[in-house]
């Protein structure tokens, strides 16, 4: 009969868990939290130096009482709870729920869930942590102070339903600003010239031109060129058509490329967004599922990654030596790398006790695992893999030539200079198995471009063509998920368990909405922010977020209490609440009119913003209920009947594009449509990745740059913008 209970949280961890120990041992699941604070006040009591009232919800009740005669019927007890503050948490809370008694309750810990992690974890069981549950304590009741106090002022001051939330709103202040820095940018004009040059070369007594390369004019006179309008372009032009063009310069240069560092919470956020264009939550979800445990083959049941909730790059050093091993065995010792990679955390933040995000085995490769996992779980555990595999592999190193070409017109006292760098691969090293992915706006890097034709100094050069390009001083853009998280770590704001949910409470909140893979706050978002900025400072204040932060880390380490450090915020905050409760204005929040009547009752239906994204309804709610999808158009016409293309999403709210006439006509397409038809047959096009489109009838695929597109910060619609 089993005399040990192990407690977990969630079932799947609990299976995986119970198959490594033996028939003394009973594993059951906590489901989560047990007990929390009360959904329907405060909770706090703020006289009593900030005690809180934790209740079990009564959902839990009935757990509870299981968990209790399970206890009854054990003779040692052993949380093994996740290996973080909130884990620690979970685990004290369950010690003074459970009425252990005077049996021994002990605290279990791994980073892993694989047989050897969990044994030897529990052949080293400690006493609970009490100044990490201090923290994390500190930290819930922080955010009810903040979130219980203002969301109901809001309520009365705009509508009912929105939120405020200390780190929250401090990520909402940053979507926001972004969007009014975007608002208020003036683009500048500027304008860029090129050369299409080549190398003279004669066959059977006949010049010809060898391989062509591109260079781009960088000074006139001995000056850094800047050309503000397109006249001052054509002279420049027109000068450079008669001229002769020789080989100033050649520079050979050897550039190192290392390997990126193993993934942290939010890198792996990140590139999880960039490559598998995976929301955060999403991205959590699913590194859950691999953390906790997969069946593979012989019933082994084994968790594939370490902890996904980490800030730091750190990594066991038998790890490291594993995956030295599959290199030197997998790919020769040319692939591996001098001496074993270490990285040192970046986060000021961070927890150096925990890993980074890993395979628990490097030997468990992506494909010998992919039949007993989904395609997200795959998807994400290749990238985990490859990634890691990486870090310990040799660095890449690449030959970068740079050309510095004179330009000078016979009689001509100006005298012009050229540039070019090209790039040949020298040693792929880690790129042969990962290559990590940069941001849609990052600038072209040197293993982008393209090499250049043998060149010497003094070698005359043939003029093909000189083009004079027309641009604008773009805005920054706005974050995407992956930017905001990069964004949130690099001012210290929230912790890696923190990230996704900032993410999704934006736009369920209504504040924040994903247009073209981008934050877009709404106007409710303004407003809310807008108020918040006014009355509570210091909440979104970005610097003081931080550092909470900080201080909350104190807590954990033992260099503060607790109590002082919410008595020291609550004080200024409080005062500033009962201020804002006396000058707060009402503000109505906006209401966007369709361009559609009710066929109920005629009124002009309304925009609204609900949980998932936009919908129209009947502004004589409650007397006429009528509400029905809202579908954005995509200014191109149905290839079939000619009506509107809409934009639309599945179940499962994935986006696709259809006939606003469905079911009428039944076209649809997942590919963007554009506007310009195809330049072969007129059919219609459809983004084709990044920078393609391709058509619908003949298959023609067309880069973005022969789509043509209006240059400027806010250009007419084109193919060539949409596919960017």
């Amino acid at each position: 009969m089993a005399n040990k209970l192990v407690i977990v949280e969630s079932p799947a961890k609990a299976r995986t868990i119970e198959k490594y120990l033996g028939r003394d041992y009973s594993v059951r699941a906590s489901l989560g939290h047990i007990r929390d604070l009360p959904k329907s006040k405060l909770g706090v009591d703020i006289e009593r130096d900030f005690r809180p009232q934790y209740l079990v919800p009564r959902e839990k009740s009935k757990h509870i009482k299981e968990l209790k005669s399970h206890v009854r019927r054990a003779d040692e007890i052993y949380l093994a709870t996740d290996p973080d503050r909130e884990g620690e948490a979970i685990a004290w809370h369950l010690a003074e729920t459970i009425d252990p008694g005077d049996r021994t309750v002990r605290r279990v810990e791994f980073y892993e869930i694989t047989r050897d992690a969990v044994i030897e974890a529990m052949r080293h069981p400690r006493d609970i942590d009490v100044p990490r549950v201090d923290a994390q304590q500190a930290r819930r009741i922080l955010d009810r102070l903040v979130g219980y106090q203002i969301s109901p002022l809001l309520w009365k001051k705009v509508k009912r339903g929105l939120s405020a939330g200390r780190v929250q709103s401090a990520a909402l202040r940053m979507v926001v600003e972004r969007e009014r820095e975007i608002a208020a940018f003036e683009p500048v004009e500027y304008w860029s010239i090129e050369a299409e040059l080549a190398k003279q070369e004669s066959s059977n007594g006949r010049r010809r031109h060898a391989r062509t390369f591109v260079a781009s004019l960088v000074e006139a006179s001995g000056e850094k060129v800047e050309i503000g309008n397109g006249a001052y372009a054509s002279d420049i032009v027109q000068d450079l058509e008669g001229a002769g063009y020789v080989v100033e310069a050649v520079r050979l240069r050897e550039q190192q490329r290392n390997p990126p560092a193993p993934f942290t919470t939010s890198t792996l956020q990140q590139e999880a967004s960039r490559r598998l264009g995976f929301a955060a939550r999403r991205t959590m979800m699913v590194a859950q599922q691999l953390y906790e445990g997969v069946d593979l083959d012989g019933g082994e049941s084994v968790g594939l990654i370490t902890y996904m909730r980490t800030d730091s790059t750190n990594v066991a050093r038998s790890a490291i030596d594993e995956a030295r091993q599959y290199i030197r065995e997998r790919h020769g010792k040319d692939l591996l790398s001098a001496k074993p990679r270490t990285y040192r955390t970046r986060s000021r933040l961070a927890q150096e006790a925990h890993e980074a995000v890993r395979p628990t085995s490097i030997f468990r490769r992506p494909e010998d695992v992919v039949r007993h996992l989904s395609r997200d779980q795959a998807r994400l555990y290749e990238l985990i893999w490859k990634r890691f595999v990486a870090t310990q592999m040799a660095s890449a190193r690449l030959q970068i030539t740079t050309v510095d070409v004179a330009a000078q017109r016979d009689g001509s006292e100006n005298r012009y200079r050229f540039r070019a760098s090209g790039s040949v691969l020298a040693f792929a090293g880690f790129l042969t198995l990962y290559t990590e992915t940069r941001d849609e706006d990052a600038a072209l890097s040197d293993e982008d471009r393209k090499p250049l034709p043998p060149l010497s100094e003094g070698e005359i050069l043939d003029l093909v063509a000189i083009q004079p390009d027309q641009h604008f001083t773009q805005p920054p853009p706005r974050y995407t998920e992956a930017s905001l998280v990069k964004a949130l770590e690099e001012k210290g704001i929230g912790r890696p368990s923190t990230y996704a949910p900032i993410l999704s409470t934006l736009q369920e909140r209504g504040y924040a909405i994903r247009a073209e893979k981008r934050l877009e706050p709404t106007e409710l978002g303004m407003i809310v922010n807008d108020l918040l900025v006014e009355h509570f400072p210091e909440v979104v204040d970005a610097d003081f977020t931080a550092n909470m932060e900080e201080r909350l880390d104190d807590i954990a380490q033992s260099r503060r209490q607790w109590v002082p450090v919410l008595r020291e915020f609550y004080g200024p905050f409080s005062a500033t609440l009962e201020k804002a409760e006396r000058q707060m204005e009402r503000v109505q929040p906006p209401v966007e009119l369709a361009d559609e009547a009710c066929e109920k009752c005629g009124r002009q239906m309304v925009i609204k913003l609900g949980r998932y994204g936009k919908f129209l309804a009947c502004p004589g709610f409650p007397e006429c209920r009528n509400a029905k999808p809202f579908l954005q158009k995509v200014g191109v016409a149905c290839p079939t009947c000619g009506a509107e293309l809409v934009e639309r999403r599945t179940k499962k709210r994935r986006i696709f594009y259809g006939c606003s006439r469905y079911p009428e006509c039944d076209w649809t397409s997942w590919s963007r449509p554009l506007q310009p038809p195809c330049p072969s047959c007129g059919g219609l096009l459809v983004q084709f990745g990044r920078e393609r489109a391709r058509c619908t009838v003949c298959g023609a695929t067309i880069p973005a740059a022969e789509l043509g597109g209006e240059p400027g910060p806010s250009p007419a619609p084109s193919a060539a913008g949409q596919l960017r």
